[in-house]
């Protein structure tokens, strides 16, 4: 109920809502008289960093689902993220794991619907510059992303006729529906598609606003050197550690730092004695044999979007990759890795600085190397990390307006 309650709280402030604070630590606030040496880098240096912004990135529709965008597809699915009705039980909502006081995510090593699963509940900020969705991309578009927790019978374990019934017996949902897509169809399962289109719509809204680390790089592709001075020494010494040494850069690109694709980290995939978590490999099975995939008839666009999901490749090496997620915010959504298992970002960093090649997939990738970070290298990537965090988050209000 709290968490239904911030969601209201939060949608109805304005387009963009205080979230959370962003608390930095006491050794990034420490770092904030800048050193004019830490502040230097060289041209390649601030080329890596350049192409991580310039942010916010700018809207783009989704071709598959045609009310992406569409205010009365918003409010709808606005309202259905914090309905629990939605689910078999009654009792879980959208809100309930992606809670807006904490970045749209939880706290918990391991998401919690009906029951527990094996993953950790990623954050849907910005989750709509994304290409595959979920920790083994078993969704290529933000509304299958949408439909799967639905029907998945550990998170919300709903079916299309509840939905639908739902949708023609609430006054409010259906007139939403009715200004969003027009008359209720026949066809069973076109309003369980809708559900997740509108759904959608809603979470594609969810954006971060400007960090410590955009005025930074914006400052540099001016060569403002009065702003450049004010990023703090720790947090530039770690950028250029992230686009020099250690390579953080290769997996963590441009400006969502991450390049949307799956590696395998060393973290364990194995849940219990004979049973594994496959990661990509597993997401790529279930999204090629999907019925709502940007292949299906339920794509807006004819299939038009879905080349990547007709053209991608089933391979042994897919076992135990998960999906790079993107840093922003990152210091502010703990735990971390795709199974909850690391409770801190300094932990983490650890991982990668002490990182095993032995506990890569055999037939995976050898792309990691332990970096052997100092405690002062550690303390700088920290810094740079927190320098990613955004104070305020964009999401779609209120719009009562919108379905009449």
């Amino acid at each position: 109920m709290r968490a239904w309650r911030a969601l209201l709280a939060l949608t109805t402030l304005g387009t963009v809502a205080c979230v959370a604070p962003v608390r930095a630590s006491a050794q990034f606030e420490h770092a904030a008289q800048p050193s004019a040496a830490a502040l230097t880098v060289s041209v390649e240096e601030r080329r890596r960093l350049l192409a991580h912004g310039p942010w916010p990135v700018a809207f783009r529709p989704d071709p598959s689902n045609r009310v992406s965008g569409n205010p009365a597809a918003i409010e709808l699915g606005r309202r259905l993220f914090a309905d629990a009705r939605l689910s078999g039980s009654g009792k879980v909502a959208c809100v309930s794991c992606h809670q807006p006081a904490l970045r749209f995510s939880d706290d918990r090593p391991r998401a919690m619907g009906i029951a527990e699963v094996e993953r950790n509940t990623p954050t849907l900020i910005d989750v709509r510059l994304q290409r595959w969705f979920g920790w083994g991309g078993a969704s290529d578009s933000l509304w299958l992303a949408s439909l799967r927790p639905l029907l998945d019978p550990r998170e919300m374990e709903t079916s299309p006729h509840k939905l639908r019934r739902l949708l023609a017996e609430d006054p409010q949902l259906r007139a939403c529906y009715r200004r969003a897509f027009g008359a209720m169809p026949e066809d069973s399962k076109q309003p369980l598609v809708d559900v997740g289109k509108a759904l959608a719509a809603f979470i594609a809204t969810m954006a971060s606003g400007r960090s410590a680390f955009d005025d930074f790089r914006d400052a540099l592709e001016r060569d403002d050197a009065a702003a450049i001075a004010r990023y703090p020494a720790a947090a530039a010494r770690g950028a250029r550690l992230f686009v020099g040494r250690a390579n953080c850069f290769v997996c963590h690109s441009g400006p969502n730092f991450t390049n949307g694709e799956f590696h395998d980290i060393g973290v364990p995939y194995f849940l219990a004695p004979g049973v594994v978590d496959s990661g990509r490999h597993g997401g790529l099975e279930a999204v090629r044999a999907s019925e709502f995939n940007r292949l299906s008839r339920f794509a807006d666009d004819g299939g038009a979007s879905g080349i990547a999901t007709r053209q991608v490749r089933l391979e042994h090496r897919h076992w135990g990759q998960f999906r790079v997620p993107s840093l922003r915010n990152l210091a502010l959504t703990a735990p971390y890795m795709h199974n909850g298992s690391v409770a801190s970002l300094r932990d983490v960093l650890r991982h990668y600085s002490d990182f095993n090649v032995e506990r890569v997939h055999a037939d995976g990738e050898r792309l990691l190397r332990p970096l052997k970070l100092s405690d002062g290298e550690i303390d700088d990537l920290l810094a740079f990390m927190e320098s990613l965090s955004a104070g305020v988050v964009s999401v779609a209000p209120a719009d009562e307006t919108a379905c009449r």
